[in-house]
């Protein structure tokens, strides 16, 4: 089987302060690592190397150059090869826009290779948390998809997968026929580490394309094709320390809390 796992590297949002006058994240100083459900994507398609060795698993991703460093980390988990897209003309692009690009690459890696048995993304990426993009380049590619994915299988002949899918309120399990897409969510399996072998395997490889590379249409990608626009970005102000309401029993500590509402004038 072949599988496209889509990644992204994205800042630490433990790390992240954004500049209040500005309102733009301040990057410089914060480690960027492989975007948390797109690690749970890469291992869902590497448990399927597992148990079927011949599947070949590529990694897509967009970014600057400096992305071939989250692409090493998912070579060294053991992905056969990458391929990043790297231009200033894709730069800024929001999600419809990205998935513009992205299914570009994907139609670039057809021509290339042949075709493709499944998709694997993350849900949503922690820089964004819109969980758009993956559907996106499903529609794009024509593809049928499954979101939110927490358990997989695949048919014996490849053809079909079964999925479970998280609802709120329970779960769904839908069979589709592959290609497909698949957005995983961290409930799905454990991502393993990179491996001493895959760190140092030199055999494998990142292949950097640019927008020409892949024939993307200019006109649909970047941040002027992009239709979002962030109105503001902000840290929320601390909030006030908290007050403690004392009481011997629950009617006690009840008309306690009354008695502090009604001379803050709450009520």
């Amino acid at each position: 089987m072949k599988v496209i796992v889509c990644a992204k590297q994205v800042p630490d949002t433990n790390e992240i302060k954004i500049n209040p006058e500005t309102g733009a994240l301040i990057r410089d100083g914060v480690p960027s690592i492989l975007n948390p459900d797109d690690a749970n994507a890469l291992e869902e398609a590497l448990k399927l190397k597992d148990q079927r060795p011949d599947t070949h698993i590529t990694v897509i991703s967009m970014g600057p150059p400096q992305a071939t460093d989250m692409l090493f980390e998912c070579l060294a988990m053991g992905a056969d090869e990458a391929i990043l897209l790297s231009d200033r003309a894709v730069g800024g692009s929001d999600t419809f826009a990205t998935s513009n690009a992205l299914s570009a690459v994907i139609d670039k890696y057809v021509k290339e290779f042949g075709p493709y048995d499944i998709i694997f993304g993350g849900r949503q990426a922690i820089d964004g948390d819109t969980a758009q993009v993956g559907p996106q380049i499903a529609e794009k590619q024509h593809l049928p998809q499954v979101t939110y994915v927490v358990d997989f299988q695949v048919s014996e002949d490849g053809k079909t997968v079964t999925v479970k899918r998280q609802l709120e309120d329970g779960y769904e399990v839908i069979e589709v026929n592959t290609p497909c897409m698949l957005t995983c969510t961290k409930e799905l399996n454990e991502p393993r580490y990179m491996s001493m072998k895959g760190i140092f395997n030199k055999d494998k490889k990142i292949t950097v394309w640019n927008a020409a590379d892949c024939e993307v249409d200019l006109t649909v990608v970047g941040l002027k094709a992009s239709p979002t626009n962030v109105f503001r970005s902000f840290t929320p102000r601390p909030k006030g320390k908290g007050s403690m309401v004392a009481g011997d029993t629950e009617a006690e500590i009840a008309a306690n809390l009354i008695a502090s509402f009604k001379e803050k004038h709450i009520i």
